[in-house]
């Protein structure tokens, strides 16, 4: 499969690419990883968008390797009552909520069981929007090819809710990319591409896969924006 094909016609099913990557130093060599495969979108003119916080040492590198444009998309995760860390959906900016249906039920519970949780991460994503941007307005991505990133995906519920902002914003072209993520991820995301470095056969969690994970920083994330 050649890369330059990503978003050719809009897929149902979106593309996947491995890169054999296994385990990275760190979210600056994850994003070097990715960058080597995402170099045929530099054609299109593509923006970078990152998931804070995680996810933007690791679209910085992308952005740099692409000569593009960096910024970041908004969501949070939505997690289950008593297990914080289990996503049952996600929300993010532009009022777009996404929910894991299939997770709801495994655990016996609604949405309705989780609502005040959502909308304490909605009051979130704007407290967080503003953190990192400022007065800034959002770029326009109207007609623009738009690359996510994160440094992983698990459930891939703050991933579908990034590309459902994105699309919402007028993207022409989404294509997600992360360095490692479940086999079965491509299918859950809605994008038009799905680029991974590394697709374990047993993924229990993205941390796993880095020997530094440290914890990124607003102020890490305000230096990467240029901010």
């Amino acid at each position: 499969m050649r890369t330059g094909h990503y978003l050719r016609g809009k897929a149902r099913a979106a593309e996947v690419v491995q890169t054999g990557a296994v385990r990275f130093a760190d979210r600056a060599e994850a994003g070097r990883v990715l960058a080597r495969s995402l170099a045929p979108l530099r054609r299109c003119g593509p923006i970078v968008l990152g998931l804070p916080r995680g996810g933007v040492p690791v679209a910085a590198e992308v952005a740099a390797a692409l000569h593009a444009d960096l910024d970041v998309v908004v969501v949070r995760k939505v997690g289950a009552p008593g297990h914080a860390e289990l996503a049952v959906g996600a929300v993010g900016e532009r009022g777009v909520t996404v929910r894991l249906d299939g997770v709801l039920a495994d655990l016996g519970i609604t949405w309705a069981d989780v609502a005040a949780t959502a909308e304490r991460e909605r009051a979130a994503v704007a407290r967080r929007a503003t953190d990192l941007r400022g007065d800034a307005e959002p770029p326009d991505l109207a007609d623009r090819v738009v690359i996510l990133v994160d440094d992983g995906i698990a459930t891939g519920a703050t991933m579908a809710a990034a590309v459902l902002v994105v699309r919402d914003r007028g993207a022409s072209g989404v294509v997600v990319a992360a360095p490692v993520a479940p086999r079965d991820t491509a299918a859950r995301l809605g994008a038009d591409a799905f680029v991974c470095a590394h697709t374990p056969r047993r993924f229990s969690a993205v941390g796993q896969w880095y020997a530094d994970f440290g914890e990124v920083t607003d102020a890490e994330v305000r230096a990467a924006l240029g901010l």
